[in-house]
């Protein structure tokens, strides 16, 4: 059996929880291969709402099993705070239902407090801040890189962990005492704080979830890999420096997880009927008017782990045909396409200018893209309320015209439409899994 992965082909926010839980239902075993609680997956079903941060978007469906795989840096603390509120919130989740990768990076305290001191010590400075979530999550894969990380199962070590979790925090404290001028991080109380919760984090511990994996693809299981963030935050191919501090393509999933390529068959690319941006970075769409306006208030974008308002824009096809190539899309999925249902008229960005010269694929400079101006193509609006569409057949004319251009420019269909949050508010064009 082969595995479908869900990737976000924006800046991330795309909806990506809404359909990972749609195709739940279908799957075996849900994979999260990257990032970290800066994610944030909403789901709404039956008109309640959920927002997952570390916790895979499956965990929902309670005959399903939810992986945590090695790429992931996981904020302990976080994570059973999420737990207790999906617990409080009547989701009970059991030693079954959850897997987390001994391989998987630690994500602590002082990682958050070197987030923060920098993003302070920018705004002091020339610099334009990268507009992080201060959740510590580039200092933390920092510390895997740099071979310095706590991984989770040096958690259960005890003769060592407390050795490890001080050579961690040797050069954190001097950075955050003698360079940001905040206060450091006493070892004592933290590997107190870290003791009190190794028996909650225990009962999820997974030696090898790459072997679980590769276990449950041969006995033909159906297998959903779930993205965080969005194809243009990638660490190498995004609009860097803002990034995310992870890749965040498909086949990053193949890494994480540790199995073969090969089994990546069905990839997903999940986008917005407009684009959004949250932070700092270059957004060649980005509408500064009455209209941005708008579409924010219509279609409440405001992040689900900061609060923070998204940028809002028209649909970039041109950034969107980016991320078909460098995930290997073969089906698209549009969200939201409900939310334009307020304007009068609507555009889609075919091409970018620079200077006097049209280009049509997306620079790899990020200052580049800066100085872009789009090319925008016009639509009639359909004023319209789609929430209550579950056929194709039942969409306006002028929605049809509209998904069929981006079908035509981007040469992959679109086969799944939402039309609202709910996990019902959903538009089969072709179904992708046949049981």
């Amino acid at each position: 059996m082969s595995i479908t992965v869900i990737v976000g082909a924006q800046w991330g926010d795309e909806g990506k929880g809404k359909l990972i839980d749609v195709f739940a239902k279908h799957a075996d075993t849900i994979v999260r291969y990257q990032g970290g609680s800066n994610a944030g997956h909403t789901l709404v079903v039956k008109g309640k709402k959920t927002v997952l941060h570390l916790v895979p978007s499956g965990i929902l469906h309670y005959d399903k099993t939810c992986v945590i795989t090695s790429s992931v840096v996981i904020d302990i603390f976080g994570l059973l705070n999420e737990i207790k509120n999906l617990k409080d919130s009547g989701v009970v989740i059991t030693a079954s239902q959850l897997l987390i990768s001994d391989r998987a990076t630690v994500l602590l305290p002082y990682h958050k407090s070197i987030d923060l001191a920098r993003e302070i010590a920018l705004s002091n400075s020339s610099e334009q801040k990268i507009g992080t979530t201060g959740k510590g999550i580039g200092p933390a894969y920092e510390d895997r890189a740099s071979r310095q990380a706590l991984i989770m199962s040096d958690l259960f070590d005890d003769k060592n962990l407390y050795k490890k979790l001080q050579y961690g925090l040797k050069e954190k404290n001097f950075l955050l005492k003698n360079l940001y001028n905040m206060p450091e991080i006493n070892i004592d109380d933290l590997y107190q704080q870290i003791l009190s919760v190794i028996d909650d984090l225990r009962i999820f511990r997974k030696a090898d979830t790459s072997l679980y994996i590769s276990e449950k693809l041969k006995e033909g299981k159906r297998i959903l890999f779930e993205g965080a963030q969005g194809t243009l935050l990638d660490i190498h191919h995004g609009t860097y420096p803002y990034v995310t501090s992870s890749s965040t393509l498909a086949g990053a999933g193949s890494v994480s997880a540790g199995i073969g390529p090969q089994y990546l068959s069905k990839i997903v690319g999940v986008f917005k009927a407009y684009c959004t941006r949250v932070g700092s970075g270059p957004f060649p769409t980005e509408l500064n008017n009455a209209i941005g306006e708008k579409i924010q208030s219509e279609g409440f974008e405001f992040g689900s782990t900061t609060g923070r308002s998204r940028r809002c824009g028209w649909l970039d096809l041109v950034a969107l045909k980016y991320a078909i190539r460098l995930n290997g899309i073969n089906s698209l999925a549009i969200m939201k396409i409900d939310v334009l249902s307020c304007l009068d008229e609507l555009s889609i960005c075919t091409a970018y200018k620079i200077g006097n010269k049209i280009i049509h694929d997306f620079p790899t400079d990020t200052n580049d893209l800066l100085n872009v101006e789009p090319i925008l193509e016009k639509f009639s609006g359909w004023k319209t309320d789609l929430t209550a569409v579950r056929t194709v057949a039942d969409l306006p004319k002028k929605v049809t015209d509209y998904i069929h251009f981006i079908q035509k420019y981007l040469d992959c269909p679109v086969d799944i439409i939402s039309v609202g949050p709910d996990r019902e508010q959903t538009v089969w064009v072709k179904p992708l899994y046949k049981d």
